[in-house]
């Protein structure tokens, strides 16, 4: 099918099959490696009707926007599908994280937007039964999130709070772990917006919520209640607000983005304009594998391939890179997944890939 491009890529006659690109899902979903079904050859977001977007990595990069990320989403809302924000940040309410995205030129409101806060604050509600008194740990975000879903806040684990929210802020030190732990070991439930392990910053990555949230579990001898990805719940919740019934999940991190997508059971988007690349692809778990991989939001809009074989000894011209890394990914994910040793990647392919 389509177009054969041939390449000298390896000295061995290594099968390198292009029809699987179209969907890289695991071999036990529908759409498995080497099938390419019919709407593959209409744009790839023609099949979804909502897009549950990540935001650092996917939107914007520190102070610039993402290129082409900007004019993708605005070209989606004129084809009427609606984009969600998803993000673990829980340092910053609704509003600041929609005002953030207006100054790039997008026009968002808070109800676009689904942070870990909110995920936190609905999952201690449907928990405990209704509000309660609440220590919260982290930025202002986090506490002007739980303040506006009714429950009253106190400050130390001598108020004797029923439950603790621990989410990342920039500020938060000794003191505010030292109060959370307090309140759990006197018996109030435990709840993390995430436990994301590190966040980028500009100067790199940087100590997460999960850093802080280890600290605690020292003391608390116990693990949290945890709201924000990969558990499927901010997919859920954003699913819902955007009125969608087929959700597209697009995101730059396999264990946060991808895995709570496909646990939310959403077809999921790699772009690689964030963290994951070619190295975590290619050893990527089957819960962290997308469904599709694209080089960045523009490719929404275009047709997936319908196909190529390359194999070694071909010589007629290079591939494209990604579909290079989408054929090299459902070739070793397959044999992986039959329990057999993956095949090498040659020096050569590896130069090949993005």
């Amino acid at each position: 099918r389509g177009t054969r491009r041939r390449r000298n890529l390896q000295n061995e006659s290594t099968l390198v099959d292009r029809e699987a690109l179209v969907n890289t899902t695991d071999a036990s979903s529908a759409d498995r490696p080497g099938v390419v079904s019919p709407e593959a050859r209409t744009a790839l977001i023609d099949q979804y009707d909502c897009l549950l977007l990540d935001l650092d990595g996917v939107v914007y990069r520190s102070k610039d926007a993402v290129p082409n990320a900007v004019e993708a989403i605005q070209a989606a809302r004129d084809r009427g599908i609606r984009s969600m924000f998803v993000t673990n940040n829980a340092s910053r309410a609704a509003a600041d994280v929609a005002a953030h995205l207006c100054e790039f030129g997008l026009d968002v409101s808070a109800a676009d937007v689904i942070t870990s806060s909110m995920v936190a604050a609905q999952l201690l509600r449907d928990t405990i039964g209704g509000t309660c008194t609440v220590l919260p740990v982290g930025g202002p975000g986090l506490a002007a999130t739980l303040r506006a879903a009714g429950f009253t806040l106190v400050t130390s684990a001598t108020d004797v709070p029923a439950a603790v929210v621990q989410g990342y802020g920039p500020d938060v030190g000794w003191k505010n772990l030292a109060e959370a732990g307090y309140a759990i070991q006197a018996g109030a439930l435990w709840v993390a917006t995430n436990t994301d392990a590190t966040i980028p910053t500009a100067r790199g990555f940087a100590p997460g919520n999960g850093q802080l949230v280890a600290a605690v579990r020292a003391v608390a001898g116990k693990d949290p209640l945890v709201a924000g990805k990969p558990e499927p719940a901010p997919f859920w919740q954003a699913a819902a607000a955007a009125g969608g019934s087929a959700p597209l999940v697009v995101g730059d991190r396999l264990d946060t983005d991808i895995a709570g997508g496909k646990a939310a059971g959403h077809a999921t988007v790699l772009v690689l304009t964030g963290v994951d690349r070619t190295d975590s692809l290619l050893a990527a778990a089957p819960q962290r594998r997308p469904t599709y991989i694209v080089p960045d939001l523009s490719a929404l809009f275009e047709p997936a391939p319908d196909g190529d074989i390359i194999r070694g000894n071909d010589e007629d011209s290079d591939p494209d890179p990604c579909d290079l890394l989408r054929a090299t990914c459902a070739l070793l994910w397959q044999e992986q997944d039959r329990g057999g040793a993956p095949p090498a990647v040659s020096p050569r392919v590896r130069r090949l890939l993005p």
